[in-house]
Parts: C-alpha cells; structure tokens; sequence
C-alpha cells in the first residue's frame, strides 16, 4: 500500500489513502553487482515500487559532512593499521591440541593378587571445539582390552549442562567422566606454554604411583654376577621374536631331474630351533605348502650309543642328543646338512649380520654370488594338425584357451588388396577325361593364398574347385611350413594342390608386369619362361572356341 502525490498531508487512516495505478513494479532492487569477474556491492536508488530514495547529491553530501566533522578518522593513517582482520577460532586454532598425562585406579575384585589396577591414560583436548579424548596406550601382554577409552566429544561437567573448558583443566586434578575420576599428573611443554600465555597458574607436575601388580610380576634382581645359562626368562625377555634369516640352495637328489631349490632358514634365538621353508614361485606346480622342515631342534652330534640304534624305529630325543645345532654352524658360503638334506648358504638379512658382528665376530658374513636358480622349463608339446582350418588358426586353440585370430600383415593388405596373379592350368591325371578339362588358379597377393576355379565345358559344368587358402610345397612339415609363393609358378611346372597335380601352361599379362617390379625377389628362370610364353602368344593369332572363349589364354 503507498500513498499517492495528491494524499500527502493526509492521516494515515482508512478511507484517506490511495493506492497509485500508475505503479507497476513491486520487486526489490538488487544490491549486488559483477564488474570484471568480481562481485561487489551496489548502492539501490529506488525502493519497492520504484519509490525514490536518497538521491546521489544527499549521499555525498552526508559523507561530506562526516569527512569536516572528524576529520582524525581520515587524516591519521598510523591508526589505520590498528584493525585486525577477524580470524574465526576454527580457523586460528585448527591442530592445536592440549596433551596431559594421567592416570585412574580401577578396583579389582576376588583376586588374592592385587586390590586395585593404576592404568595410565593421555588426556587430549582440541581448541578447536573444546572436544576431548582420552586414550589408554597399550601394554605388551596386559591381556587388558585398550586403546581409546573415550572418543573425541565435549566432556559434561556438571548437570546443569556445562562442558569440560580449557580453562577447567590443570596439574594435580581430578577429571570425572562417566563415573571414572581421572587424575592429571603432567603435560606436555605445548600445553605449559598456552596455559601460562593466557594467565593460569600451572600446579606442579606429579608422578604416576607405580602398579603394584605390575611390579609383582617383574623378574628378581639376581644376586649372582655371572649371566646363569638356565635363565629361561631372561632369555625369552631378550630374545624373544629374534630371528636369524639365510638365504640357500637345496639340491634336490631325489627329483627326477637333479636340481637345486631356493629356500629360506629360520634359526630362533629364544630356543635353537630351525625352520626351513621353500621360496615358491607362481605356477610352479610344486606342494601349495611351503614348509619343509618344521620348527624343531636339529641335532648336530649325537651319543654313541644312539647312532648304532635303528632311528626309523623311534625319534631322536634329548637324552640321546650330544650336541644341537647353534648360531656358529652357520657360515656363509658353506654347506650344511639338516636331517639328511645338504644346504648351501650364500646370503641372509641385514639383522643377521649385525647379530654376528656382534656375537661372533671372528665369523666373517659375506655373501657369496650364487646364479639365480629357475625351475626347469617344460617344452610345450604341440598335438599333430588334424587338417581343419588353417595351419595359423589351429595353433592358437593350442596356445590359449581364448584363441585369438593370427595376426596379418596390415601394410599389405592395403598395398596389394585387389591384386591377384592368375595362371592357366591343367589337371595331370591318369584318367583320359580329365585332358579336356581347364582350370584357373588365382594367387592373391594380399594374403599369400590360392583359390582354383574349372572352366564350363560341354562335358562337365565347372565351378569352384579350391577355395581361398594356403597350400604348402610337398615335403614341408607342420613345424617348418613352406608354401607356394610367385616364384614357383614357372611355366609348364608342376604345382601339387593337396593330392592333386596341376601344370601351369598359361598366365596374363599382369603376371609378368608384376614380377618384373620385384624382379629382385624372383628367379630369372620364372621370367625368362613368361617372357617366352606371352611373345610366342602374341604372335600367334588367339583361336576362339565355339563359346566364344580365348583358349590360349584365361578367360578375364
């Protein structure tokens, strides 16, 4: 609703205003503008209605009038730098974590060993968001579940709905969360520095009590100075998940063919025992099970009286070992016999070597160059060609299971591919009615193949005699195939086609244009008889036949 100029000075009641017709747009102007790519704002001239506003004169008249009135705000420029762009705390504090060290007691009930358990935790708190976190770290053999405790959130501190702040949190107090009281004993020098830059008075720093179970179950200090060779736990303490790794050769006797293995060598320092397993290798065929010699200890001498009783009969126990295998049999570049098979050392890992230049330095560690052994290549056995399809076609069935076609010579094809050689031939034959009988045999240069074709007679109707394919020379074999090519056609030779014999008696005249252009590829014999045989036939005059066909020459 608007007023309109003759309603001014009216009271603003029913019945005195008026609403003006002329008035046709009733949308807000925009206030944002794009100039060069950017966006910035505008400063609207007309209200709803187009109903002027402050006109640009009065704009600039107000700012001229604040510009004499404070004249500081614009003169100084030293306050200018005063204004500091606002951050927001997302930002400014994004990975800025506070990090206390803590610990909680938790009550152990029907146990005769301990009455309560001190699990140390690690307070995290994020600034970004005030969130929490607290973790448990790990303890090797707890059996304890740990880890995180409780995920990242914001902690409540009371019931009246306030939360756990910064501020809240100090040296020497208690964090109660979800009915688990949490005592804060230090920090990290991050979290001394921000708490003392925004004024709070960091309490002194305490020491987590020690678990009294825990404490329990740690090994006696021995009274003895001499290291005692019996100590199992001392030994399980220190060489626990200690391995030494070689790397060997295992030559195989009782393979059909004699070869040599690679293996790997596991000596366990906790207990002597050796494992030895093989290095398998993708579509070997061999065992899936790369194990040959399970964990165990392996004797190295045994007493008298065991070497002269029957093993097969009953295993080699303890009592009857002498000696067990040690680090020092080890020795690189040596052979080494385990439970009857012989091993030769050549390399190993990096701990390894360290442990002997430690333990055993007179033993000198140095690989030894041995060829990389590969598992013998079996020859792929070929099934005879059973005359179906191509030689090239039927090869790949036994290549692959997805057969793929051969591959043909692209450039070829496209120099050579509505080009064919095409000769007059007759059937060399036994049976007198085959004299009259005529035939064309075309060689198509694109792909090396032949196809025949009998001329119509009186006494027989002709047709397709040969497909397109092939044919190999007589006495060439499947793995070396030697086919008929343009050099073999010579005139009034014999061309054997699968059983049957053909002699070539004519040829066109793009025969011998053709092979002259690769005459470096063709006998001078092949030339030399189709020079001679196209001059004799264009000196004689072509005879037609009743038909109407050229004898001397193939039909085009």
């Amino acid at each position: 609703m608007s007023r309109s100029g003759n309603s001014r000075g009216l009271p603003f009641l029913p019945g005195y205003t008026f609403r003006d017709i002329t008035k046709s747009a009733y949308h807000r102007p925009q206030t944002l503008d794009y100039k060069n790519g950017y966006a910035r704002p505008r400063r609207p001239t007309v209200g709803i209605g187009q109903e002027p506003l402050f006109s640009e004169q009065l704009i600039q008249q107000e700012i001229d009038e604040l510009s004499y009135r404070y004249p500081d705000m614009y003169e100084d420029s030293s306050e200018q730098g005063l204004t500091q762009q606002f951050i927001p705390a997302h930002v400014a504090l994004d990975k800025k974590v506070l990090r206390f060290f803590g610990f909680f007691q938790e009550s152990v009930l029907f146990s005769p060993d301990e009455e309560y358990r001190v699990r140390p935790v690690v307070i995290y708190y994020y600034l970004e968001d005030d969130s929490i976190c607290i973790i448990e770290p790990g303890v090797e053999n707890s059996g304890i579940p740990q880890g995180k405790r409780i995920k990242r959130q914001r902690l409540p501190k009371n019931r009246s709905g306030a939360h756990y702040l910064w501020r809240d949190l100090n040296l020497g107090m208690d964090l109660e969360a979800y009915g688990v009281r949490y005592h804060i004993t230090q920090c990290d020098n991050f979290t001394k520095e921000f708490l003392e830059s925004e004024g709070l008075v960091l309490n002194d720093p305490e020491q987590i009590p020690v678990d009294p179970y825990s404490q329990r179950r740690q090994p006696p200090q021995h009274s003895f100075t001499t290291p005692s060779e019996v100590d199992s736990m001392h030994r399980f303490l220190t060489l626990d998940r200690k391995v030494l790794r070689f790397f060997a050769l295992w030559d195989d006797l009782n393979a059909l063919t004699r070869e040599s293995r690679p293996v790997t060598i596991h000596f366990f320092l906790v207990d002597d025992t050796v494992e030895i397993r093989e290095a398998r290798q993708p579509n070997s065929g061999r065992d899936p099970f790369p194990v040959l010699i399970r964990r165990q200890k392996l004797p190295k001498k045994l007493k008298p009286e065991a070497e002269m009783f029957p093993r097969c009969v009953m295993e080699v126990s303890k009592p009857e070992v002498d000696e067990y295998l040690s680090p020092r049999d080890f020795q690189l570049g040596q052979t080494v016999s385990l439970l009857g098979r012989h091993f030769l050392l050549y390399d190993c890992d990096g701990f390894t070597k360290d442990y002997y230049q430690k333990n055993f330095s007179e033993m000198e560690m140095k690989p030894v160059e041995i060829p990389k052994t590969r598992p013998p290549e079996r020859k792929k056995e070929v099934p005879p060609y059973n005359g179906f399809g191509s030689l090239e076609d039927s090869l790949q069935n036994c290549l692959t299971l997805h057969p793929q076609p051969p591959k043909k010579d692209v450039l070829k094809m496209l120099l050579n591919g509505n080009k064919a050689l095409r000769y007059s031939v007759r059937l060399d034959s036994q049976n007198p009615d085959d004299e009259s009988r005529r035939f064309v045999l075309s060689f198509f240069l694109s792909d090396d193949m032949i196809s025949i074709y009998e001329k119509p007679t009186l006494n027989c109707g002709g047709g397709r005699f040969l497909e397109k394919t092939r044919i190999p020379k007589p006495g060439s074999t499947v793995e070396k195939p030697d086919f008929y090519s343009p050099a073999d056609f010579v005139i009034g030779a014999t061309v054997e086609v699968f059983g049957h014999r053909f002699v070539l008696t004519d040829a066109d005249h793009f025969v011998l244009k053709y092979l002259e252009s690769v005459s470096d590829q063709i006998p001078e014999q092949t030339l030399d008889s189709l020079r001679l045989k196209l001059s004799v036939r264009t000196a004689e005059t072509p005879r037609a036949d009743p038909d109407g066909e050229n004898v001397t020459a193939p039909s085009s």
